[in-house]
């Protein structure tokens, strides 16, 4: 019996591989790829969506933009046609997860920086305080380069309404007070077609890499 098993133990082993290889490419086949959602008003946070588009649940788009960056440069919808780009928002005075999420899009600028497809787009909060000077300041100081990376302030509103009724990321458009400021942690990946396809915490690492793994996910979909 043993002289049996050791006269075919060689077959066996060439059997076994074989069967792994073809099992393993029956899976890759079968196994679906993972699409990113596109994401509608309906589809979010009430809280974070204006109550006058909160219905909506076909063809959310990013509206048209016009704004200024940190180097005085007018930025619009054109200056990211046919990119994927990250958008956030934020202040440069703020001390709390601003830092944080700064670092963090400063760390997604320097793994992709050589990726042409994805820029970054973060809007100031507080654009009476954030002049073009502080920004440039700022941009220095965090290390942004400015092909990959626009810091923009102009229009109040128009920066809320990017917010609330675009983006989808504020809890709040403002009451007119000291504190009127739309700011949370929200990172949002945005497609070639201007339709949002993921949220994500700007404070936590491991959202990041979920992130840069979307990104990849949304650059070989058809979708």
């Amino acid at each position: 019996m043993l002289r049996f098993f050791s006269k075919y133990k060689f077959f066996a082993v060439v059997l076994f591989v074989i069967s792994a290889i073809i099992i393993s490419i029956i899976y890759s086949i079968l196994k679906p790829n993972r699409t990113l959602p596109v994401y509608e008003p309906e589809m979010v946070n009430a809280e974070l969506v204006d109550t006058t588009i909160q219905y909506i649940r076909k063809y959310h788009k990013i509206a048209d933009f016009k704004l200024i960056n940190q180097n005085g440069e007018e930025v619009t919808q054109e200056n990211y046609k046919d990119k994927i780009y990250v958008a956030d928002f934020f202040f440069t005075t703020c001390q709390t997860i601003c830092p944080i999420m700064t670092g963090h899009m400063k760390e997604i600028q320097d793994r992709l920086i050589s990726d042409r497809e994805v820029l970054l787009l973060s809007h100031t909060v507080t654009p009476k305080i954030d002049s073009v000077a502080r920004l440039k300041r700022y941009a220095l100081d965090k290390g942004v380069i400015d092909s990959k990376w626009n810091l923009v302030t102009g229009d109040k509103k128009q920066i809320y309404d990017l917010a609330r009724k675009s983006y989808l990321a504020a809890k709040s458009d403002g009451d007119g007070g000291p504190y009127d400021m739309v700011h949370t942690e929200n990172f949002v990946l945005v497609d070639k077609k201007k339709r949002i396809r993921g949220f994500y915490d700007g404070t936590n690492p491991d959202e990041i890499d979920r992130l840069l793994e979307d990104i990849v996910i949304l650059k070989n979909s058809k979708k």
